[in-house]
């Protein structure tokens, strides 16, 4: 059985660029994938120094983790999306480069735009992580 989730803006609270302030899942299981980063299936950084390139990168790599356990991105409920940045114009451009992809309707729930000093792996500028509602 697939839970239903639901997705409001409180009319007290700002407008958003398509992501909802509230998610709400009524039942089910969760599942929660690990930061997806930019790396190809050999495991090797795709795009250096290229936000793009790994955006579409990172967004291939959930759409794998969600196929892997039957998901859609509509039943994502959260997301949050780290950029190796301190630019409000670069986190933009990330932001709008995800929702070019497949997963774009990943976006649409609870979601959060950091920008971050670092990641993990030498020259990553991208990483991804979703809680999913299954």
């Amino acid at each position: 059985m697939t839970s239903r989730i639901s997705r409001l803006n409180p009319p007290e609270l700002h407008e958003t660029p398509g992501y909802h302030h509230i998610t709400i899942a009524e039942s089910g299981r969760t599942a929660y994938l690990a930061g997806q980063c930019p790396l190809d299936a050999a495991g090797k950084l795709v795009g250096a120094g290229d936000y793009d390139a790994q955006a579409v990168q990172v967004a291939s790599n959930a759409l794998a983790a969600l196929k892997a356990i039957d998901a859609s991105p509509e039943q994502v409920v959260r997301s949050v999306i780290y950029v190796v940045s301190p630019e409000t114009l670069q986190l933009g451009a990330v932001w709008r480069t995800l929702h070019t992809t497949p997963l774009a309707k990943a976006f649409t729930t609870a979601s959060t735009l950091l920008g971050v000093a670092q990641l993990g792996f030498t020259d990553q500028l991208i990483e991804l992580d979703l809680t999913v509602a299954l």
